[in-house]
């Protein structure tokens, strides 16, 4: 396979580059389940977090917990659709490599679920024992 010379920048290009990412974003959220549920979960992350004012450090966490857990589903999402057209039929090694991509969406939602638990543990204590 011959090595493609670098084109110049072409607006044209960068545009329709633009096009596709939106697109990928239009069918991930259009069409996978996790994806809503994980949104669900983001905007009430965010309604929580306008509702106890919570600081820009902590918006910065919250916001990254959101998207790591984001990003990582829509790369598991690509990860199987990839896996399915190379191997549509079973096959114990592109089992094994769905399960990771998961487990890495799983891993992510902990995660996600820790630092929410940092941030708005406080909050939540604070009504309980009502100061």
């Amino acid at each position: 396979m011959k090595n493609k010379e670098s084109k110049a920048f072409s607006p044209v290009a960068r545009a329709n580059s633009f096009r596709y990412a939106f697109k990928g974003l239009r069918l991930f959220f259009s069409t996978q389940h996790n994806a809503w549920i994980h949104l669900f979960a983001a905007f009430s992350v965010i309604a929580a977090g306008f509702f106890f004012t919570i600081t820009k450090t902590e918006w910065l966490f919250v916001i990254l917990a959101i998207a790591l857990v984001i990003i990582t589903e829509m790369l598991n999402t690509s990860i199987e659709f990839l896996v399915d057209l190379v191997s549509p039929e079973y096959n114990e090694l592109a089992g094994k490599i769905k399960d990771l991509a998961a487990g890495a969406v799983l891993f992510a939602a902990i995660i996600a679920a820790v630092i929410g638990v940092l941030v708005f543990g406080p909050y939540l204590w604070s009504i309980v024992i009502g100061q």
